[in-house]
């Protein structure tokens, strides 16, 4: 999981990390303002206790260097941009981040800089008199607002590729809804006996020499800063917008024109694939593997400007001959033009980009688990049709929890049988997985044995066939109607590892390299290697009698002992 969260260049992960900090800062600085719904005495202690971390020097400097460092990273990153399409959260999360500095300076200014330079005492009380009722405390508070959703978008955005995070976002949605809620109800309370309290002239002169209250001037003093440094950041804005312009008119000098045969014309910088230019540009354009070349799906008929394109590389061409594609013909994902051009999309997705991008292709090594049930057609011979479905109902319940427990999910039933697969993070994790579920397999079914035997019915006997590869994964089917699925090698394997399982007697078929993928070395001589139809290369396998006979050998050595 660490590889997948932290997966980036040093920008991504310094992002990821000042965003943290952040966020984690912005987190206790509202559940610090919610305790002024309770009583003022919470709510000053547990600044004093905030105050006492992130205003040691250390702490400071590590706050200020992560705000100084996600800015300008975001500054950079449009300023880096091809383009300003892009998905409607991302760009409300540019946006949202944009305004905060607006608002943010003030707040910065009125409260740490004027402790520092003027000794202020910054409570929450001294923030909240000072914006209480002026626009500011609305200003002040839909910044509240702005920064929580900003951060809970980007926070969404990272923890998405966990496999856990989707499963605790139905509960974390209501307390993204609490913390800010829980921020403004305390602003709120506070705020009015505050105020009422301000309206007592003793208590008001109070006040004043409590929090060392700023003189005329020092306020002058302190609102000229913040203007200076709203003045710094618009200029950094414009000096953002005028390189993302200036980055794009040099683009355009050094482009080149590409039109479609029944679609748009468009211009793309040198250097991009047709494919790039395609997706940058909104070009419908079928590409299954995503764009790597493992495929053919995204090939042009190139009707006019052939003539100047440097000729195929050699897997290039030697995909393009595997399809008996025509003279003309190139793959966009491989073709880099420099010229202007004129293709024709071979196929071009119905219904626009959508069903292009839900139909490519996920390459994975995963396991696969094929699982059939013996003897099935002579034991339901006779029977009626609604007691052969439920018995088969059954048998699925009794085992495929052994498989979903262990992060597996059964990909298609097929009668009496049924294709699992184990989509874990690595080759690794899923061998492990596959091996622990088809243990599991052996003693649910032992169980729903012995059920059957007290009902005086034969017991169940089957076959699994079980093997590491190549797969991919993908919607399969018609528009609308397409089911993800998994296709490839590894499948084959898996359904003819389980043929064998019959002649052999045995439960299960280990192929030796999920087994090795797992940490596994079975003893050579106990392995057999098998010809499978449509496999050119033998097979080496692990036969075992009974699926729970792996407990023997994914247990560690001591536990043998």
């Amino acid at each position: 999981m660490a590889s997948i969260l932290w997966r980036g260049g040093w920008a991504s992960r310094l992002r990821i990390a000042s965003g943290l900090v952040l966020f984690v800062f912005a987190f206790f600085h509202f559940l610090n303002i919610g305790m002024g719904l309770f009583h003022t005495d919470l709510l000053h202690d547990m600044q004093d206790g905030r105050k006492f971390v992130t205003r040691h020097n250390i702490m400071s400097a590590i706050l200020y260097v992560a705000l100084v460092t996600h800015a300008g990273l975001a500054l950079i990153s449009i300023a880096q941009r091809r383009t300003l399409r892009m998905p409607f959260s991302l760009a409300l999360q540019a946006v949202l981040g944009l305004l905060i500095p607006l608002q943010l300076i003030t707040h910065i200014v009125q409260t740490r800089y004027a402790h520092e330079v003027f000794d202020v005492n910054d409570e929450m009380g001294y923030i909240i008199i000072l914006m209480w009722p002026s626009t500011a405390i609305w200003t002040q508070s839909l910044l509240l607002l702005i920064v929580w959703i900003h951060g809970c978008i980007g926070l969404h955005m990272w923890l998405r590729l966990t496999r856990w995070w989707g499963s605790l976002v139905p509960y974390l949605i209501g307390f993204a809804v609490f913390v800010p809620a829980f921020a403004l109800s305390g602003v709120l309370t506070e705020g009015r006996r505050l105020w009422s309290d301000f309206a007592d002239p003793f208590l008001r002169e109070q006040y004043i020499e409590h929090y060392n209250w700023p003189t005329q001037d020092e306020f002058a003093a302190l609102f000229a800063v913040g203007d200076t440094s709203k003045k710094v950041f618009w200029g950094l804005l414009a000096l953002t917008a005028l390189t993302y312009f200036g980055r794009k008119l040099w683009r355009r000098r050094h482009s080149v024109h590409v039109r479609y045969v029944n679609g748009p014309d468009v211009t793309s910088e040198k250097g991009m694939t047709l494919l790039e230019m395609s997706q940058s540009n909104g070009v419908p354009h079928t590409a299954l593997c995503g764009g790597k070349g493992r495929c053919t799906t995204c090939r042009v008929i190139v009707e006019d400007g052939a003539g100047k394109l440097p000729p195929p590389s050699e897997a290039e061409a030697r995909s393009l001959a595997a399809v008996g594609a025509a003279e003309g013909t190139r793959l966009a994902c491989q073709l880099r033009p420099t010229e202007p051009l004129t293709v024709f999309r071979v196929f071009r997705p119905e219904g626009g980009r959508d069903r292009a991008h839900a139909s490519q292709g996920q390459e994975r090594q995963l396991a696969v688990l094929f699982l059939d049930m013996r003897g099935f057609t002579a034991r339901t011979t006779g029977q009626l049709p609604y007691d052969i479905v439920f018995l088969l109902n059954r048998f699925f319940d009794a085992i495929v929890p052994s498989i979903t427990a262990h992060g597996g999910t059964v990909d298609k039933y097929m009668g009496d049988g049924l294709l699992a697969m184990f989509e874990t993070p690595d080759a690794e994790s899923s061998a492990q997985a596959s091996l622990a579920a088809a243990a599991d397999i052996g003693r649910a079914l032992a169980r729903f044995n012995q059920q059957l035997e007290a009902e005086g019915s034969p017991a169940i006997r089957i076959g699994m066939g079980l093997h590491l590869g190549d797969l991919v994964l993908g919607e399969i089917g018609a528009a609308k109607h397409a089911p993800r699925t998994i296709i490839g090698d590894a499948v084959n394997v898996a359904s003819r590892l389980e043929g064998e399982t019959k002649a052999l007697s045995v439960e299960l078929l280990a192929s030796a390299k999920v087994l090795q993928a797992a940490g596994i070395e079975p003893n050579r001589s106990q392995l057999r290697k098998f010809r499978l139809r449509g496999v050119a290369d033998p097979v080496p396998a692990l036969p075992l009698k009974h699926a729970v006979d792996l407990d023997a050998l994914t247990a560690p050595e001591e536990q043998i002992a």
